[in-house]
């Protein structure tokens, strides 16, 4: 590999990357204008989750819990951040707007937007050079500075991206009053990690010479986006803790240690090569409600919880149109060892007479899917014997439409009026936790705790993962996935209707 691969194979892609800054806080700041100017934070049971930058300058930070937060800044004015309706609704509009300049458009979480402009660009370049390249100047910043070529065709494509992210952030601000950064390059994954390094509410272009710095400029081999917490752990146990490592360590051994596909992929990346396409997200793919917690440990506890989940998420689902096929539940048992990752799941199908149900009186489903999931959970949990959970989640999968429903977009989500939220209430790797606001695991969607890191891939993220070929009923991963004794349990048809659809 040399400095300048990276860039070279993707030359003829210009990709932006958009962030919004402090997302919920500035939907916040909207919807009270009062709160403009203070610090601002907004709270998730006990933990501030994100907070403008004015409580950022007293020393605030995300995932503060909020008795710490109160110390460093006594004057910070709190918000219940349980409800993520508002968010999410902002956010579809984000992506909505984004959408009326061009189609290529995929979610990252509530804040963040990949957009593949090359045809823009493309237009405009051509515009441009009959007019001797008039006008051909970078709008926001180079990273590191770098020298400007207007005799290198990709330098001129790049800089035109930087004016159409330009006019990107100016319309969100002019219509939908929020403020991001944004990074313009050659690839998804350089895009992303170059939107960062101004900010807020700046952009930076990312040249193809200065490729290396930035990858290199990583601390750890984690802040490679599509290289998640496990693989992390995996290379740290071969010595692999940075970038020049990784590009250094024999693809042979990587290879046998991760399997041909993922070493080869993370070997690229850390190179700044990334040839995944900016894949349109449409509609959701699952929905999902989680709850986090200091301490739950009784069956009756864990009943009552999700009892309190199931209401909002099946107001969401009715609102979508779609039906839900399968069922999940995530458990995360205490760890003092492994705060965020020590999830468990357990899903099956749902039966075809409660399957008709969905989106009629919520009432007459709300029983009969509790006793699935306790007996999911007990699968998961031997309940004669003390336990230990901080969190539980429930997801509805495998969407289908109804025959002759208009529902299931993006234009239909965001006309409905949002439901109550009763009791407070896309990485490119399943596995992957991304960083941004708003952060969800595969497992979840919609968190009733605060724990960004977790809260990110998403209803719009699960999107991503069937289009990159994994399944959203994986019949075959027995026990793990789909619970076999569950299974066993239904009707000799309903077993023969799953299989054959597999």
């Amino acid at each position: 590999h040399s400095e300048s691969v990276p860039a070279g194979r993707a030359a003829c892609r210009v990709i932006v990357h958009l962030d919004l800054d402090c997302f919920y806080a500035q939907v916040e700041m909207i919807r009270n204008p009062e709160l403009r100017g203070k610090p601002l934070g907004v709270q998730q049971k006990y933990l501030v989750v994100t907070c403008n930058y004015e409580a950022r300058k007293l020393g605030v930070k995300k995932l503060m819990s909020v008795k710490d937060a109160k110390e460093k800044c006594p004057q910070l004015v709190l918000v219940n951040g349980e409800d993520l309706t508002r968010y999410r609704e902002v956010s579809y509009r984000v992506t909505e707007l984004l959408g009326e300049f061009c189609p290529l458009v995929e979610r990252l979480g509530f804040d963040e937007n990949f957009v593949d402009i090359t045809e823009i660009v493309e237009k405009r370049q051509n515009q441009l050079q009959q007019s001797g390249w008039s006008g051909v100047c970078v709008a926001g910043h180079v990273y590191n500075n770098q020298a400007l070529n207007l005799h290198d065709t990709t330098h001129i494509r790049l800089v035109i991206g930087s004016q159409i992210a330009e006019e990107f952030r100016g319309a969100i601000r002019a219509r939908l009053g929020l403020t991001g950064c944004a990074g313009v390059a050659s690839n998804k994954l350089l895009s992303k990690l170059v939107s960062g390094t101004f900010k807020p509410n700046q952009q930076t272009v990312l040249l193809p010479e200065s490729c290396r710095d930035l990858i290199r400029s990583l601390a750890h081999i984690q802040k490679v986006p599509g290289i998640g917490y496990k693989t992390a752990q995996r290379l740290e146990t071969l010595g692999v803790r940075n970038v020049c490592d990784l590009q250094v360590f024999p693809s042979a051994v990587l290879e046998k240690e991760l399997g041909v596909s993922v070493a080869q992929r993370i070997q690229k990346l850390s190179y700044g090569e990334d040839d995944s396409p900016v894949t349109p997200s449409g509609p959701p793919q699952s929905f999902s409600d989680e709850d986090s917690f200091k301490k739950c440990s009784s069956e009756a506890e864990v009943k009552e919880k999700i009892e309190e989940l199931l209401p909002n998420l099946l107001a969401r689902v009715y609102k979508d149109g779609r039906q839900p096929h399968t069922v999940r539940l995530t458990i995360r048992q205490f760890s003092s060892t492994d705060k965020w990752f020590n999830r468990e799941s357990r899903q099956c199908p749902i039966p075809p007479h409660l399957i008709q149900k969905f989106g009629k009186e919520s009432s007459d489903v709300v029983s009969p899917l509790v006793a699935i999931l306790m007996k999911l959970f007990r699968k998961m949990i031997d309940v004669d014997l003390p336990f230990h959970l901080t969190l539980l989640s429930v997801c509805f999968s495998n969407l289908r439409d109804l025959p002759s429903s208009k529902k299931g977009s993006i234009g239909f989500y965001l006309k409905q009026t949002s439901p109550s939220s009763g009791s407070g209430k896309r990485v490119w790797e399943g596995e992957d936790i991304s960083q941004g606001e708003g952060g969800a695991s595969q497992n979840q969607n919609c968190n009733r705790t605060g724990t960004t890191k977790m809260r990110k891939l998403s209803e719009e993220k699960q999107s991503n993962i069937k289009s990159a070929g994994i399944p959203d009923f994986p019949f075959h991963l027995f026990p793990g996935d789909i619970d076999q004794e569950v299974f066993r349990e239904l009707p000799e048809d309903i077993k023969k209707e799953i299989i054959s659809e597999k």
